[in-house]
């Protein structure tokens, strides 16, 4: 009978979670700032005042005001309506790169930790080879190859993410493939199939969740990071790194541009990885004393 978390899957888990997470100030405040962050991205359409791309030379450089609300750029575009739409850019970027890394980890994680012998030293040295690489040498390699773009950076972002994943699965698979549960339906001719997606797989991935929101504000990061130095997004898109750019570059005039950028970053960071903490304390038997 395959072992599993009694929080998700117990008849009250959803409660207890809601319960769990309530008792944490910090899960509250990290909850609050990631689903105010995933609502601005889904409705940016709605929210932002102004086209991120229209250009007004008159009120280039602006300060804050009713009009706009955290000024305009050197452009005189909108800094509010670039910077929420540069959120939905950094959400997609993140959500989508690290599911496929997500999936594409633990299908390899579980194949080096099920399969063959052979199998599990090369995949071992595929991971270790990909993470032997510097991630912004690798993403200036890829850059080179590819040119800047949107999928680019994604592609960065999975290749070097895949082997964090593939090996935390491995290790929890070879930890779980001599337990009782598992040699119990291979005696009963259950498939390789069947023990790792049925009975593997529940087992391993809680902590690959945890490890995933954590991980989100490290994208974003990334992906923000390539976009300041040109190599990310190409303009007129907004990005939080090509808004960080531009404010650097008219700081001497304005700190207001700037400061748009760099706040949605922290909060960013701090709003998943106070979420990721808190998963992370109800999660784990070690750490979860009331278990």
């Amino acid at each position: 009978m395959t072992q599993k978390n009694n929080i998700i899957h117990s008849p009250s888990g959803v409660s207890m979670f809601v319960k769990k997470i309530g008792r944490d100030p910090l899960g509250i405040l990290g909850l609050i700032l990631v689903t105010g962050m995933i609502l601005s991205a889904m409705g940016a359409d709605w929210i932002i005042p102004y086209d991120t791309s229209a250009i007004n030379i008159r009120e280039r450089l602006a300060s804050p005001s009713m009009t706009h609300f955290l000024g305009t750029d050197h452009l005189g575009r909108d800094t509010f309506s670039r910077v929420i739409m540069g959120g939905r850019i950094a959400l997609w970027v993140a959500l989508v790169s690290t599911a496929v890394s997500l999936i594409l980890g633990t299908i390899l994680g579980l194949m080096a930790g099920y399969g063959p012998r052979w199998l599990d030293n090369l995949l071992i040295l595929l991971f270790d080879a990909i993470r032997s690489f510097p991630t912004i040498m690798f993403a200036l390699a890829m850059v080179t190859l590819l040119g800047p773009s949107l999928n680019t950076v994604i592609i960065v972002v999975i290749a070097t993410s895949i082997p964090a994943y593939g090996r935390v699965v491995r290790t929890q698979t070879q930890a779980l493939k001599h337990n009782e549960f598992i040699l119990a339906e291979q005696s009963q001719g259950a498939g390789m199939f069947r023990v790792l997606f049925v009975h593997m797989l529940p087992n391993v991935i809680g902590p690959l969740l945890i490890i995933a929101s954590m991980d989100i504000p490290v994208v974003v990061t990334i992906e923000a990071g390539l976009s300041f130095l040109g190599l990310g997004v190409k303009p007129p898109t907004p990005s939080w790194g090509s808004i960080l750019y531009d404010g650097y570059s008219f700081i001497r005039n304005t700190p207001w541009i700037i400061i748009a950028g760099g706040i949605p970053l922290v909060l960013t960071t701090l709003g998943f990885t106070f979420l990721g903490e808190s998963l992370r304390d109800i999660f784990d038997p070690k750490l979860n004393k009331e278990q």
